[in-house]
C-alpha cells in the first residue's frame, strides 16, 4: 500500500493559536523530561525501556500537574513514541544522540481520534479535541488516522497522510532518459532540455543579511527582537519553498514521462566540503532531488537507475568513447578522435542515458580511455543506438 502525505498551512483565530501553543508546549515538556531521565538512567548502567518511562509518568508525574489535564492526553503518547523512535535511531547509528526540543524551535504536536477516523476535507476540518480548524487551500476528501500540527515562522501548519492504491503507470514518451546535475544548470537532460539553477538562496542573501543585521540590533528577549526573528525566518522559509516546489516540477515530469531515469550517484557530503562551493551546492537540493525521483518513479510505474560515483561521465565523449580529463573550467567537451563537440552538461547525461546498454563483458565505463580505433568507435555506436 502506497501512501500520499499533505500539509497545508492553517487559518487560526486569535483564541486558536494559544491552544495550538500550549499543545506544542505540552509535548515539548514530555519529550524533555523523558530523555533526562533516559540519559541519567543510561549513565548509571542501567537500560530503561520508553514503555517504562511512559508508565511511570502516566501514574506518578502526571497527576502533579493539573494543567495537563485541560490539553489532549494524545501529546504526551506521542511525545514518548517519538523519543522512543531517536532512541532506536541513535543505537542504529543511524541519527545522532537524541536533543532537547527549545520552544520556539519546531514546535510540533501528534493527535489521533483514539482509534477512529478523522475526516480531512474542503475547508473546514474537526480535529480531535481541538474542534474546528480552517485552511487556506480545500483539501480533498479524505479520511486518516492521525495529524501533526506544526509551526514554522510564526504560523502552523496541518500535515497528515494517507493510504492510496497503487498508481497505475503513465504513459511514457521516452523510454530512458539521463539526468546530469550540475551548478551552473541544475538538470541537464540527455533529451538536450535544461533546467537552469534558480539559485534562490544566492538570490535572498542580500535581504536575508538586511533582516538579520536589523534582528541582532534588537534587545534579546524584547517582542522586537522575536518579530523581527520571525521576519528572518519567514524569508528562508520562502527560499525553501521556492526550491522545493521547482524540484517537483522536474522530477514529476521525470517520473511520469520517462520510462528510466539514469542519475550520478552524487557523493553530496564530500562536494560540501568544498567551502568554496558549499554555499552553492547547498542551494541546489542534490538530495532533495534523488529522494524525490526515488517514490515518485515507483508511483508512476517508472524505474531509477543509480550510476556508480565513479563513473567518467563528463570525461568519455559520447559519440565514439573517447576519453580525456575534462577539469571544470573546461565548459565544452572537444573530442580530438571523432572532432564531436558538445555541452560539458549534455555530454554527460547522454553517456548516463547510455550507461549499461553495452555488452555485460565489456560496460560503458571499461571504455579504453586513450585508445579509440574505428572497429571500437563503430561498436559503441551501434551499441548504443547513437
Amino acid at each position: 500500500m502506497a501512501y500520499k502525505a499533505f500539509r497545508t498551512k492553517l487559518k487560526l483565530s486569535t483564541q486558536q493559536k494559544p491552544v495550538m501553543a500550549q499543545h506544542a508546549g505540552y509535548s515539548r515538556w514530555v519529550y524533555n523530561w523523558g530523555l533526562k531521565l533516559w540519559e541519567q538512567a543510561y549513565k548509571d548502567g542501567l537500560k530503561p525501556s520508553v514503555g517504562m518511562l511512559k508508565k511511570f509518568f502516566t501514574n506518578h508525574v502526571k497527576p502533579q500537574y493539573q494543567w495537563m489535564n485541560q490539553l489532549s492526553s494524545k501529546v504526551y503518547q506521542y511525545a514518548f513514541i517519538n523519543l522512543g523512535e531517536a532512541i532506536a535511531r541513535f543505537f542504529a547509528k543511524k541519527g545522532k544522540s537524541p536533543r532537547f526540543k527549545k520552544k520556539g524551535k519546531a514546535d510540533r504536536f501528534t493527535i489521533d481520534n483514539s482509534g477512529a477516523p478523522i475526516k480531512v476535507g474542503g475547508l473546514r476540518h474537526k480535529l480531535p479535541f481541538i474542534g474546528w480548524v480552517r485552511t487556506y487551500e480545500a483539501l480533498p476528501e479524505c479520511i486518516t488516522k492521525k495529524v501533526t500540527i506544526s509551526q514554522q515562522a510564526g504560523d502552523w501548519y496541518l500535515s497528515f497522510h494517507i493510504e492510496i492504491p497503487e498508481a497505475s503507470p503513465t504513459p511514457k514518451s521516452i523510454d530512458r532518459v539521463g539526468v546530469d546535475l550540475g551548478v551552473n544548470a541544475l538538470a541537464t537532460l540527455s533529451t538536450g532540455a535544461v533546467y537552469p539553477n534558480l539559485k534562490a538562496y544566492r538570490k535572498a542573501k542580500h535581504k536575508l543579511a538586511k533582516l538579520q543585521r536589523l534582528a541582532s540590533r534588537k534587545q534579546k528577549g524584547s517582542n522586537n527582537r522575536h518579530k523581527a526573528n520571525i521576519k528572518v525566518a519567514r524569508q528562508h522559509r520562502r527560499v525553501a519553498s521556492i526550491r522545493n516546489d521547482y524540484l517537483h516540477k522536474i522530477t514529476t515530469y521525470l517520473a511520469k514521462n520517462h520510462g528510466e531515469v539514469v542519475i550520478e550517484d552524487l557523493n553530496v557530503s564530500g562536494m560540501l566540503a568544498n567551502h568554496k562551493l558549499a554555499s552553492a551546492i547547498a542551494d541546489c537540493g542534490f538530495y532533495e532531488f534523488r529522494r524525490q525521483l526515488e517514490y515518485k518513479c515507483e508511483r508512476y510505474g517508472s524505474s531509477l537507475v543509480v550510476v556508480d560515483r565513479f563513473y567518467p561521465s563528463s570525461q568519455i565523449c559520447s559519440n565514439c568513447g573517447y576519453r580525456q580529463k575534462m577539469p571544470l573550467k573546461e565548459r565544452v567537451y572537444i573530442c580530438p578522435c571523432c572532432n564531436v563537440s558538445r555541452d560539458r552538461d549534455l555530454n554527460a547525461a547522454i553517456n548516463l542515458s547510455n550507461w549499461g546498454r553495452l555488452d555485460p563483458g565489456k560496460p560503458v565505463e571499461q571504455v579504453p580511455p586513450t585508445v579509440c580505433d574505428e572497429t571500437g568507435s563503430k561498436r559503441f555506436k551501434q551499441l548504443c543506438l547513437f
